[in-house]
């Protein structure tokens, strides 16, 4: 058992080690082409950051774990929510922008219940996949068009002002977040033969680092003879979750309260869009009745309790998160009772 949980660690490591890889190799060779920054970050370092879901997934589906697979993409999204707003609310009250509230947050819900309509026959065919990859391309271009937009009206505002590197404080959290991974992808001046070695070496540790994760969480869901799809809603929900967590925290700490919110919906529109998207591509995805009648409501109950929490102030401040928390605590025990009174 130690031995397994060793592993999933492991596995964990290296599968981010190798998304971060895979951004930067990616990055770094389309900027050397000529792509624009804007439309790299907005694409090759949105979806790269996904790739461990994506890649975790597939894994699953090909090992015949659909449970393991769907219960990863529900409770990821619901930690999302619970765990990591909830934590970063309590550490300092997150501010949440009127625009994050009233177009990006009604357009997570959207995907979600699309997600869940499409699951509800128990079966996510390649044609599911295919719709929700055509909303990953309307999305996807709505980000570019919106974040070029507003680029625009930005460059006409400071014509008649000196240039002064600087960051808007007026830029949705799209933007803000997009100018600081490609910062950070810019500065590392590597060779063009390093570019190419760092994107191999990211798509190897990818698969390497899913593959550990897998399979150990088969392993440890076999020796406690607990489900798959619970393992795939506690541990392995909660472990590809961390970076989100991490940067949410940072984000709370530095108080960039609406990059902490944005980070979150977009994960959330992302594990449903491209990874069941492409996964279901590939293969279709069995889901369980119990999963349509009660993980999916929860997921979707989460979500909406969103709302009523920021609408009036548009803040989540501590009293919120604090629910949040104990909502996730409460859910993760309804999970998991059941078999630690068999122990």
């Amino acid at each position: 058992m130690l031995l397994q949980a060793l592993v999933f660690v492991l596995g964990l490591a290296i599968l981010y080690m190798g998304a971060d890889w895979l951004v930067q190799g990616a990055s770094s060779v389309a900027l050397r082409f000529g792509i624009r920054p804007l439309v790299v970050g907005l694409t090759i370092v949105a979806l790269g950051t996904s790739m461990p879901e994506l890649l975790l997934n597939m894994f699953a589906i090909l090992l015949g774990e659909d449970a393991l697979a769907i219960g990863n993409v529900v409770g990821s999204n619901i930690a999302n929510i619970a765990l990591i707003l909830g934590l970063s609310a309590t550490l300092l009250p997150l501010s949440i922008s009127r625009q994050t509230l009233l177009r990006e947050y009604p357009m997570m819900m959207a995907v979600l219940l699309v997600f869940w309509l499409l699951a509800s026959d128990l079966l996510l065919s390649r044609l599911d996949g295919a719709i929700l990859l055509s909303g990953l391309g309307m999305f996807i271009t709505w980000l570019v068009f919106d974040s070029v937009s507003h680029a625009r009206s930005l460059s006409a505002q400071e014509k008649s002002t000196p240039l002064v590197p600087h960051e808007d404080e007026n830029a949705g959290p799209a933007e803000r977040r997009v100018s600081r991974l490609i910062a950070r992808i810019g500065s590392n001046r590597l060779a063009p033969w390093a570019r190419v070695v760092l994107l191999v070496a990211g798509i190897a540790a990818l698969a390497m680092g899913a593959q550990l994760m897998v399979t150990s969480a088969i392993a440890i869901a076999e020796m406690l003879q607990i489900r798959p799809v619970v393992i795939g809603l506690t541990i392995v929900a909660i472990g590809t979750s961390l970076p989100e967590l991490a940067a949410s925290m940072m984000c709370a700490v530095k108080k960039e309260a609406d990059m902490s919110v944005g980070n979150i919906l977009g994960s959330n529109m992302l594990n449903v869009l491209f990874v069941i998207g492409a996964v279901a591509l590939l293969e279709p995805i069995h889901v369980e009745q119990e999963t349509i009648n009660v993980h999916f409501p929860i997921m979707m109950a989460f979500s909406a309790v969103l709302f009523p929490l920021v609408r009036f102030r548009y803040e989540l401040n501590r009293v919120g998160g604090l629910l949040l928390l104990l909502g996730f605590v409460s859910y993760m025990l309804f999970l998991l009772l059941p078999y630690l009174e068999v122990y």
